[in-house]
């Protein structure tokens, strides 16, 4: 079996980057250094101009918790439903309750405007009480793949939670382990070897690109803290063709 390797863009640029590179499909989302948040039409429709490349959406309408107001998730279903026009061929959700459980009304809302698309459940899973028994509610609910780094800060990290998840995913056939943050190719071929179940991958291969502008005016932040104007993250193909090269068996 073929390992996916799905690359997490929010631009024109990085979405060729990802394509050039091998990736199998693309998560798309906007304002990547803030976590990720639901991308513009707009903007897939741009890729869909040139790549018919499988484009899972991340649907997310604010930074910070995945406790989800009905206004937020009236919003969500409306931009789903614009999403799928513009060409979506799936979407990246995920809703908590108060308690730290998978909110199951509030995805099955989601999952209603989704229609026949596919569906991942994102990293809320990692912020989750008890992740084997949201993941278990994912695989009830519908869900074909669940975006997880082992309820870790990296997939590093929370190696022995994703092993835990692998083996409940062959007990039960449930959603594929798509394994996230902080992967490159060389964490990849370190997971390969740890976890001999582990077969599909999530990353954005980020570099930094310098700025084009030749004035600039420094000490007059725009955004998060720490970061400047003049520097643009953007993928960078040779990170995804090396991550490609390992998951085919052709790297190191």
């Amino acid at each position: 079996m073929k390992k996916l390797l799905e690359v997490c863009v929010d631009s024109l640029a990085s979405a060729r980057a990802a394509i050039a590179g091998g990736a199998d499909r693309l998560e798309l989302c906007s304002a990547l250094l803030a976590g990720g948040l639901t991308p513009y039409p707009e903007l897939l429709c741009q890729i869909r101009r040139e790549s018919d490349i499988p484009v899972r959406c991340l649907m997310r309408p604010r930074p910070g918790d995945f406790l989800y107001s009905p206004d937020e998730i009236a919003l969500l279903c409306s931009q789903i439903d614009a999403l799928r026009r513009a060409g979506a061929n799936g979407f990246v959700i995920g809703c908590l309750t108060p308690d730290g459980d998978l909110d199951r009304d509030a995805m099955e809302k989601l999952i209603d405007a989704c229609g026949v698309c596919g569906l991942t459940l994102h990293r809320a899973i990692d912020v989750s009480r008890e992740p084997l028994q949201t993941y278990r509610e994912a695989a009830a609910l519908g869900i074909d793949t669940v975006l997880t780094s082992g309820a870790a800060a990296s997939c590093i990290e929370g190696q022995k939670t994703l092993s835990l998840l692998i083996e409940e995913r062959d007990r039960i056939g449930g959603p594929e382990i798509l394994i996230g943050a902080g992967v490159n190719a060389h964490v990849i071929q370190k997971l390969l070897c740890a976890l001999p179940g582990a077969r599909a991958f999530h990353m954005s291969g980020k570099t930094e690109v310098e700025s084009r502008m030749k004035f600039r005016r420094n000490g007059v932040p725009m955004g998060l803290p720490g970061l400047d104007e003049w520097h643009i993250q953007q993928t960078d193909p040779a990170a995804i063709r090396a991550a490609r090269a390992v998951l085919d068996g052709s790297g190191a």
